[in-house]
């Protein structure tokens, strides 16, 4: 196999949503009836998930050539090029990770395997340096890998950015008959699927993160937490485990050490409330995932009331990487303040969407616009969604942002677990709050009456202005609602759960009021403040008339056709289908 031809296919989530699936077993099938000199592997997501399905072909020289946008059909094309004619084949050929600029600004750390390593077979981990940074850990004591940490200014990549060194630190030090580490992977964010990819992609820096703070704080036993929606992600975790205990990873006395530490897969139901740490342990010791108070904090009394460090995937990812490589080179990455890269499935509007990793402090301009290569059809931007509903959104003036913590919470937004979901002219701010709202009031556990409640009529005052019987004064109360759910809620689903309220009033105010006011949705979202007319510009091709899925058009065929407006459902099929632009929205 020295001298084969090497082909990978992106086999994660998105991949396969996109027909990978269909273009791996062609190729398989090839490969074998032929007997091909080819060395065909499944791989992780690269981030391009904009141009899945994606395949790499690597040919013994190291020249690699990419492909995208493939059906089954362009695999004997493909073939035939690179091992007939020696050529490639130009009609699905695409920049690759070293000439395209969506990868221009991202730096690979966490991500640095995925979509180049088989994700199952811990021999490709292990040729890229792979466990290590576990084995250099085992050569020192505890309290030095802490201190490697905390220099290095890695800080929690799942929500509010606690230095994980000092977290480490206070579950060393506390007392307990047993510790524990938890691997936080429910999640939960509408739009975010970074940890998803990361494990998807390179399960065993998770496995060799989460190694290495057990040693640190002294545990012998750790859980990850996953939602049982992650099927793929689920599988290669097991996988993974299992090598990782047949070759001395995982388990007794590891690396022939007196260090005992093994990992147990925890399913979730897809409860959002089980991201909070609390109520994740409480799901894990097979109770309701509900909030409880702190203090005791986890490291003091956490699982089964022993000290416990929760951490999420990019988390523990990242730390393999500052053991190898020391943690001057990795807090030299990002800022002052933050070390290393962070994450983000950029989503939305954008011409680009996927997973990039970024060096911390790069502006939303340079994401947005540079990585992700602007707006969908060059609308005009309008704002962008950080930190899922726990965040908020922030408007074209503040695209010189940087994303770093203390900065985006400055702004009125958060870094979260890294969702970047962006807008563009035609998305309604009132109708953006009110749909994060909405989940939030969904997927509150109840038990906090400011939060159950609050929320709840927080998504009634915006129901109402989107329905067109708002006033002015629902501004004021949503502004005099918020504090309080913020403040009496115990955890920090509803304490975060305003947010997006908050920063479209703080930004997009105009709007609200033009809602209020007129009875108009600028965008023409808002179902209530909308018409849908046929104009002059009808053809009377029927098109529309045979989608509605109402039947409220009529119209003979080569006439100009009319809504039935009590009919009208508003759904925007019409204009979606009309092939001359002929429907407008007033």
């Amino acid at each position: 196999m020295k001298d084969d031809v090497e082909i990978r296919v992106g086999y994660a989530s998105c991949g396969i949503a996109a027909g990978a699936k269909e273009v791996y077993e062609k190729l398989e099938g090839e490969v074998r009836s032929r007997n091909l000199p080819v060395k065909l592997k499944k791989v992780g997501c690269v981030g391009m998930c904009h141009n899945e399905p994606l395949l790499e072909v690597e040919h013994p020289n190291g020249e690699t050539v990419t492909y995208g946008n493939l059906e089954a059909g362009d695999v004997e094309n493909i073939l035939k090029c690179h091992l007939s004619e020696d050529r490639q084949f130009d009609e699905k050929l695409i920049p690759g990770r070293d000439d395209y600029d969506y990868f221009a600004k991202q730096k690979k750390i966490v991500l640095k395997n995925s979509g180049i390593i088989d994700p199952e077979e811990i021999d490709e981990y292990l040729e890229r340096d792979g466990y290590s940074g576990l084995e250099d850990a085992l050569e020192m004591e505890g309290a030095e890998i802490i201190d490697l940490v905390k220099e290095s200014n890695l800080r929690g990549r799942g929500g509010a950015g606690f230095p994980t060194g000092i977290k480490w630190g206070f579950a060393r030090g506390s007392e307990g008959d047993e510790k524990y580490i938890i691997c936080n992977a429910d999640e939960g964010d509408p739009g975010a699927f970074m940890d998803r990819s990361i494990i998807e992609g390179d399960p065993h820096a998770l496995l060799e993160g989460m190694v290495i703070a057990a040693y640190a704080i002294g545990a012998k036993k750790g859980y990850i937490y996953c939602r049982a929606e992650y099927p793929l992600a689920l599988e290669r975790l097991d996988v993974a485990i299992d090598q990782a205990r047949e070759n001395g990873f995982l388990g007794e006395d590891i690396l022939g050490t007196s260090f005992s530490f093994d990992i147990e897969i925890s399913k979730g139901a897809g409860a959002f409330v089980c991201g909070e740490e609390t109520a994740l342990m409480k799901s894990i010791e097979g109770e309701r995932g509900m909030p409880t108070s702190r203090p005791p904090y986890p490291a003091q009394s956490g699982l089964f009331g022993q000290p416990t460090n929760i951490n999420n995937v990019e988390t523990y990812a990242n730390v393999p990487w500052i053991i190898r490589n020391g943690p001057k080179k990795y807090h030299e990455i990002g800022t002052e303040k933050s070390g290393g890269t962070k994450v983000f499935a950029l989503a939305g509007k954008i011409k680009r969407g996927g997973l990039v990793e970024v060096p911390i402090g790069t502006s939303l301009e340079e994401i947005i616009f540079e990585v992700g290569g602007g707006i969908e059809e060059d609308r005009g931007f309008k704002a962008v969604q950080l930190g899922g509903p726990s965040g908020g959104c922030l408007p074209e003036e503040q695209l010189d942002t940087p994303v770093d913590y203390e900065t985006l919470t400055e702004a009125g937004a958060i870094m979260g677990s890294g969702g970047m979901i962006v807008m563009d002219e035609g998305d309604c701010m009132v109708d953006v709050a009110k749909y994060f709202l909405d989940f939030t009031q969904e997927e509150s556990c109840g038990k906090c009456t400011f939060c159950r409640v609050g929320t709840k009529r927080m998504l009634e005052i915006l129901e109402r202005i989107s329905g067109g019987d708002g006033e002015e004064e629902d501004i004021e109360k949503l502004r005099e609602l918020a504090p309080k759910i913020k403040n009496y809620s115990l955890c920090g689903l509803g304490q975060t759960a305003p947010n997006p309220v908050l920063t479209t009033l703080r930004y997009f105010e105009d709007e609200y009021l033009e809602h209020i006011e007129n009875q108009n949705c600028p965008a023409a979202v808002c179902r209530d403040l909308i018409t849908f007319n046929i104009t002059q510009d009808c053809i009377g091709c029927t098109t529309c008339s045979q989608e509605c899925p109402v039947d409220a058009i009529d119209g003979e065929s080569g006439s100009k056709h009319e809504i039935n407006q009590d009919t009208c459902i508003k759904c925007g099929t019409c204009r979606e289908v009309c092939p001359v632009d002929a429907v407008e929205v007033v």
